[in-house]
């Protein structure tokens, strides 16, 4: 169908692979196990709902397995170990299992939903996929301003529907998934189909524009994340992904990810780095 290549999602993702830092040395050393576990978890889970030739009905099992690991502890699959993992993890942390239980729902409906029908529909999908993210991190640290918690839900967001536009094209081919709102690819006159090719067409470029436009007025909400954040380590960190989700955010508005993959260059890693880095140190 294609000469790309599967894109990592299908070969199993590595915290090192990812486009924002997964547990930096940022973050507080004695908790980093603990983000590790609940990275592993997502990345089983992740993987499972990724798979290219598994039946959807295999796909759900295997996910239910892992939440049934989860409260349990007793894992009837292979991938289930990861539940375990975490589970104990949990269990010395008293972080809420909600914030894995919560991921599973995502991968159950990517499972066996390959369209969003609107924005809200997008939305409420992020609710499950990538807010639990942030959530879990938050919990992890004892922060409880209510702002943090704003900005953190609207910063996952951003990133999951920029990694959404990132990787348009390998999920369609690979996996005849895509997120771009069906009511404003019918408003534009976008196909689907288009999705395969070599070049954004009017109407995808469209929906593309209205996508960012949502993002980018996420990435404002999640300029209240670092300031409202406690813990130095994690404020440090969260305004560093904040300027990295800037910084992807800009290189969409120019690129075509139908052309080419569009992603953060060495450069933005640096530049996001140090001034996120540096201003998150002092709290404002």
């Amino acid at each position: 169908m294609t000469d790309n290549p599967a894109p990592d999602s299908l070969l199993g993702k590595t915290a090192a692979q990812e486009n924002f830092p997964v547990g930096s040395f940022l973050i507080a050393k004695p908790l980093r196990p603990h983000v590790a576990a609940y990275y592993r978890f997502a990345r089983t889970a992740d993987d499972i709902s990724d798979h290219p030739t598994l039946p959807s009905e295999e796909k759900v099992a295997g996910l239910k397995a892992m939440g049934r690991a989860l409260v349990s502890g007793k894992a009837e699959t292979p991938e289930a170990q990861a539940s375990l993992a975490l589970k104990r993890s949990l269990e010395e942390t008293g972080v809420d299992p909600k914030h894995a239980l919560d991921l599973l729902i995502a991968f159950e409906r990517d499972s066996v939903r390959a369209r969003c029908r609107d924005w809200d529909d997008l939305i409420e999908y992020c609710r499950f996929s990538a807010m639990p993210v942030g959530r879990f991190l938050l919990e992890l640290h004892g922060e409880t301003d209510a702002l943090a918690w704003q900005g953190s839900d609207a910063l996952c967001t951003a990133l999951q529907i920029l990694n959404h536009l990132q990787d348009m094209k390998n999920d369609y081919l690979f996996l005849d998934r895509a997120y771009t709102p069906e009511d404003w690819m019918a408003e534009t006159g976008g196909e689907f189909a288009d999705l395969e090719g070599r070049a954004l067409t009017p109407g995808l470029e469209a929906v593309m524009g209205r996508m960012l436009d949502g993002a980018k007025a996420l990435i404002d909400t999640a300029r209240l994340l670092p300031p409202a954040v406690n813990s130095r380590g994690l404020r440090m960190e969260s305004a560093v992904i904040v300027r990295l989700a800037q910084r992807l955010y800009d290189r969409l508005r120019v690129g075509d990810p139908l052309a080419t993959r569009v992603k953060l260059t060495g450069w933005d890693f640096l530049a996001a780095t140090l001034s996120g880095a540096t201003s998150g140190y002092f709290r404002p």
